[in-house]
């Protein structure tokens, strides 16, 4: 299994944008396609993966008679400085998830999510605000 630094020397390669300091836990799952230029991942300085986190830029039916009515979402996922996101949390496409804030193991996160912020379930809801200091 490869180290860190070794995860986020790839994502850094792949073209993505990774802070200072960051840590990916091992099972990073990500799906954007190889052929867009229109899905963006940023990391900021000092945040957290947890293990077995999902990041979705990219999602569509594939060859279902369901994309007729459901095209493809290509977006964008930031992750602020100094967030944390918890083992086996799902991250949708245009998220973003602000300074400070941290996304409770398992959630699903569909909509932006405020600084200094706690989120957590399915969907992801603001539980709490942290004290800044």
């Amino acid at each position: 299994m490869p180290s860190n630094a070794i995860r986020v020397w790839s994502l850094r390669k792949c073209g993505f944008t990774v802070g200072k300091d960051v840590y990916i836990a091992s099972g990073l799952t990500m799906s954007f396609p190889n052929s867009s230029r229109t899905c963006k991942l940023a990391i900021g300085d000092r945040a957290s993966i947890g293990p077995g986190v999902m990041l979705i830029m990219n999602s569509h039916p594939n060859k279902s008679m369901l994309s007729k009515y459901y095209p493809v979402v290509n977006g964008t996922i930031e992750i602020g400085n100094d967030a944390w996101i918890g083992a086996g949390a799902i991250i949708l496409p245009n998220v973003k998830i602000d300074t400070s804030s941290i996304i409770a193991a398992g959630s699903v996160v569909t909509q932006d999510v405020e600084q200094y912020s706690i989120y957590g379930g399915v969907p992801a809801k603001k539980i709490k605000t942290i004290q800044a200091n």
